[in-house]
């Protein structure tokens, strides 16, 4: 028995050096544009037995978009991030540059009064862990890049600073399987192997 769960990258609601953390902004222009510009590819996941999203207004619009009619779940919220919430990073660093390096550098540290790293991945790694297993279930999340990455360093079990070198971009598509505590990533499309061999 095994489930495939797709995670969706929310569409853009800031460009990324304008990004905040716990961003609830709803998409911008250009978060639009390219949501039409993928929904004809990405409209075949709303197949799925279950579709769910982050609760940011970014995530849930993202998914009404693409026509999931997602459910909102509370876990699939981004890191909570205390009294920096709705800084920028650039910001944050501005005004306690010495909290940012420790929070940087430590997974488990929780300079800004909100929840660690470590812990946000467990949370989201929680999530996974507790979906319905059916054989050759399909479960689609939109979510933020943040909860993204969280996912793949907890299915991977990598360590928690590799969170730091995953770039997620927007409408992007990840693929894992298994069921708790056994997860794979999956890599899907690529070039024929005819065409991998010139």
């Amino acid at each position: 028995m095994h489930l495939r769960v797709t995670f969706v990258a929310a569409a853009r609601s800031s460009t990324p050096l304008a990004e905040r953390f716990e961003d609830d902004r709803p998409l911008d222009q250009a978060g639009w544009a390219e949501v039409e510009r993928v929904a004809a590819d990405l409209l075949p996941l709303a197949a799925a037995e279950l579709r769910y999203c982050s609760p940011t207004p970014r995530s849930r619009t993202t998914g009404d978009a693409l026509g999931y009619a997602p459910l909102v779940q509370l876990a699939l919220r981004d890191c909570d991030m205390g009294r920096w919430r709705g800084l920028t990073l650039g910001e944050a660093m501005a005004r306690e540059p010495q909290a940012v390096d420790a929070w940087l550098a430590d997974p488990s540290s929780t300079p800004h009064g909100g929840e660690s790293l470590l812990s946000f991945i467990y949370r989201v790694g929680g999530w996974l862990d507790t979906r319905p297993v059916a054989d050759g279930g399909h479960i689609v999340a939109v979510a933020e890049p943040a909860v993204i990455r969280a996912a793949l360093v907890y299915v991977l079990k990598a360590p928690p600073a590799t969170y730091w070198n995953i770039d997620v971009r927007p409408l992007s598509t990840i693929n894992v399987t298994g069921w708790a505590g056994r997860w794979n990533l999956r890599l899907d499309g690529g070039a024929p192997a005819q065409s991998l061999r010139a």
